[in-house]
């Protein structure tokens, strides 16, 4: 289902068809090292992962991570999206693309449409975003979108401390 356009991009919900494509980029080399390993080896992991933790979100939170489909060739690309984390007080704002699209302006044109959407279709009131501190391109990316930044902070099990960004959407 198709969520929103910009100029480039088609940002439209996950299925379990597009397994062959989420296997490619969570398995990126930037994926592994600044979101974390899913230990996705088989489009048939993909798709457990897709069907079991992906999908899901879009009904039980209202919103979810979306897939980025570059409308000049019809190929999917990366992800932008939300996801409210229990650890954290607010959504948290996510991009992933795959290496041949990064620098495009991807990234930002996806996230400018996601943060839109947060305020205007979910109605959300503040967004965060977190990244490792040496994640320098997505410390550029959140402050580019407005987003500010707020602490340190530890919200995952793994006790390793992140970088937390906040914007208001009011």
């Amino acid at each position: 289902m198709i969520i929103a356009e910009t100029k480039r991009l088609i940002i439209s919900e996950f299925s379990p068809e597009d397994a062959a494509f989420y296997l490619e980029l969570l398995n990126t080399p930037k994926w592994i090292t600044y979101i974390g390993d899913r230990h996705l080896k088989t489009i048939s992991d993909a798709q457990n992962y897709l069907q079991e933790k992906t999908i899901p979100m879009y009904a039980k939170q209202g919103f979810g991570f979306y897939k980025l489909t570059e409308k000049e060739n019809n190929k999917p690309i990366g992800t932008s999206g939300l996801i409210k984390r229990d650890t954290l007080d607010y959504p948290d704002i996510g991009f992933a693309l795959l290496p041949e699209y990064e620098g495009k302006g991807y990234g930002y044109e996806a996230s400018l449409k996601i943060l839109e959407l947060a305020k205007t279709t979910f109605k959300i009131s503040k967004v965060l975003g977190i990244t490792l501190e040496h994640n320098t391109n997505s410390i550029k990316l959140l402050e580019k979108l407005g987003l500010s930044f707020e602490k340190k902070t530890k919200p995952f099990e793994d006790d390793e401390e992140l970088l937390l960004f906040a914007k208001n959407l009011n």
